[in-house]
């Protein structure tokens, strides 16, 4: 079976240099591995090699012990470009969390913001996290979701992820145990196909400090990649999830490539595909895209 190791770098760093890939391909050549020629990507940036004789696992555990300072992600050649991209929203498309920003408006973002960190780590039960949190924005206007909106940042390779894959076939959909407001703007401003998050229920022009049940949570991901495979005649197999929090967990373990971005450390410990370097363009030379055939 042939198998891909790609090599990803911060983006236009330069940072992956020929000194890597020779360490990565010693590595692998003492592990066992038959390691072919280097297929680049992105000049400086991303490359492949493909490799073969040794299982993921022991490719993954002796690159892990090369200590390369570039993202290292290894699979299987044959499924690596994938149909559908479920995404999360929060320090993955976007570069914050949402309701911190909205908790400013309120004068609670430092306390809501500590609650965030713990949750996402996977230290509280999430469910029992947001409505505490939602609960401090009691009586906060609407009209604070917009002015909060103003201050929300796409995530360096957001745009040209989801345009490329669109581009060649994909669908892609928007899951976050955030709020909808926020998930139907991103999703109209990057083209998203599909979007599904928490409701924060209102009343006279007002929040009312708590969100519609049931809670978009950690099964309701699985239960999105499960019901949007099947209903565009796909498996598991063929979808890409991305995901930063002790939440997405259960959906990056299910999808056939399921990464970790930018992770918290709990997240990072349990997932096989980490990118802790390369923006989220990452996800397309993951899949063999090389820079070229990028939309943006």
């Amino acid at each position: 079976m042939k198998l891909v190791l790609t090599l990803i770098a911060a983006p236009n760093s330069n940072a992956l240099t020929d000194d890597i890939i020779d360490r990565a391909a010693i590595a692998l050549t003492g592990a066992g591995a038959l390691v072919g020629g280097v297929s680049w990507l992105a000049g400086g940036e991303a490359c492949d090699l493909e490799f073969e004789g040794i299982t993921l696992d022991v490719a993954d555990t002796t690159l892990a012990e090369a200590e390369l300072e570039v993202d290292a992600v290894t699979q299987k050649i044959a499924t690596r470009r994938k149909k559908l991209l479920i995404a999360d929203m929060d320090s993955t498309m976007v570069t914050g969390e949402t309701l911190d920003e909205l908790a400013e408006f309120a004068g609670v973002k430092d306390r809501v913001a500590a609650i965030t960190a713990r949750a996402m780590n996977g230290e509280l039960d999430f469910e029992a996290a947001l409505d505490e949190r939602v609960g401090l924005l009691d009586g906060l206007s609407t009209d604070m979701l917009a002015e909060a909106w103003k201050t929300v940042e796409y995530t360096g390779g957001a745009k040209t992820l989801v345009a490329t894959m669109k581009a060649n076939g994909a669908f892609v959909a928007l899951v976050s145990g955030g709020f909808d407001f926020f998930t139907a703007a991103v999703r109209e401003e990057l083209g998203f196909d599909f979007d599904q998050a928490n409701v924060l229920m209102t009343k006279d022009g007002k929040l009312t400090g708590k969100v519609q049940k049931p809670v978009l949570d950690r099964q309701a991901k699985v239960d999105a990649l499960e019901n949007l495979t099947e209903e565009h005649g796909m498996t598991v197999d063929d979808a890409m999830a991305v995901g930063d929090g002790a939440n997405d967990l259960q959906m990056i373990s299910l999808a056939g490539t399921g990464v970790a971005f930018h992770a918290k450390p709990s997240v990072r410990e349990q997932a096989r595909i980490c990118i802790n370097h390369g923006d989220l363009t990452a996800l397309l030379y993951l899949q063999g895209y090389r820079k070229s055939e990028f939309v943006v």
